[in-house]
């Protein structure tokens, strides 16, 4: 019993020493095609309403201007 026990704290501890919060990400670099074409999604599934839509659409192509 006494070396079950020992055996399934080693294992816990070796399981919690190889984790890790840490998450890594690459740069995020989205054309702006790719950014409209993300907003035109976005408004065509509901999440943004029309005026929504034409601000920030406004906003990209005034950014590349």
């Amino acid at each position: 019993m006494l070396l079950k026990t020992v055996s399934a704290l080693s294992l816990l501890c070796a399981l919690l020493a190889c984790s890790s919060n840490e998450v890594v990400r690459a740069p995020l670099e989205l054309t702006v095609g790719q950014q409209l074409i993300d907003l035109k999604k976005a408004h065509t599934n509901g999440a943004l309403s029309k005026s929504e839509y034409d601000q920030q659409r406004s906003k990209l192509i005034d950014n590349v201007k």
